[in-house]
C-alpha cells in the first residue's frame, strides 16, 4: 500500500470511529433536550425551536450512519492488512477486540434512541398542529 492510500485510509477509519460516536451522542443530545422541552414550557415557540434543533440533530446522525456504512467498505476490505496486522504486531489485539464492540454497541444505542424519539418528535409536531 502506497503511502497516501496508507493516510487516506487511516483517516477514514478514524473518521468511521467519529462517525460511530456522533452517531450515539447525537441521539444522547436530543434526549436531554427533548426532556428539558417536555419538562419546560411546551409553549408553541419552544415546540419549533425543539423541531428546528432535532432536524439538525436528524441530519447529523444520517451523515454519520451513511459515513458508519460506507466508510465500513474500505475498512473492511483493508482489515486484516492494516488494522489487524497492526494491532496483532504490537500485542494489543484484545483492545482492538474491545473497540469493535464498544462501537458495535454505540451504533446499536444510537440507533435505539433514534427510534424511541422518533413518537415523541412527533407528538411534538403534533402540539403544533
Amino acid at each position: 500500500m502506497s503511502p497516501a492510500a496508507g493516510i487516506a485510509l487511516m483517516m477514514n477509519n478514524y473518521f468511521h470511529d467519529v462517525a460511530t460516536a456522533l452517531l450515539a451522542s447525537s441521539a444522547f443530545a436530543l434526549w436531554i433536550l427533548l426532556r428539558r422541552y417536555e419538562a419546560g414550557g411546551r409553549g408553541p415557540d419552544a415546540a419549533r425551536y425543539f423541531l428546528e434543533i432535532q432536524r439538525s440533530m436528524a441530519k447529523l446522525a444520517r451523515f454519520s450512519l451513511a459515513w458508519i456504512v460506507l466508510g465500513g467498505v474500505p475498512r473492511t476490505i483493508w482489515y486484516a492488512d492494516f488494522e489487524w496486522a497492526n494491532a496483532a504486531g504490537r500485542g494489543q489485539v484484545a483492545a482492538l477486540i474491545v473497540k469493535h464492540v464498544v462501537a458495535a454497541g454505540l451504533v446499536v444505542l444510537g440507533v435505539a434512541f433514534w427510534k424511541r424519539l422518533r413518537s415523541r418528535v412527533r407528538a411534538v409536531e403534533a402540539s403544533l398542529g
